[in-house]
């Protein structure tokens, strides 16, 4: 049980830093801002969505996030979904 709990630790601390470490500034706030409020409430089926969600290319994710785009079917919907949603109510709060 210890083993796999830090499985999940050590799979939350390599998705917020890849979530960080993007490539460019936007999509490091767009994704690092979700990972560091939400993943550690993300049960392990949904911490696989998002693994599946960061080899997407960044151009793709940020166009699905804002509306411009339509996302293929794919194992990342339930992530895209909550990361959709976390920046939809963060810009109704500002």
């Amino acid at each position: 049980m210890a083993g796999e709990l830090d499985d999940v630790t050590a799979t939350r601390k390599r998705l917020k830093f890849r979530s960080w470490h993007r490539g460019t500034r936007e999509m490091d706030l767009l994704m690092g801002r979700f990972a560091d409020a939400c993943l550690d409430g993300c049960d392990e089926r949904l911490l696989a969505a998002y693994a599946a969600l960061l080899e997407e290319n960044d151009p793709d994710i940020y166009d699905w996030v804002c509306g411009r785009g339509t996302p293929p079917a794919g194992p990342f919907l339930p992530a895209l979904e909550a990361l959709a949603r976390f920046h939809n109510e963060a810009s109704k709060s500002c």
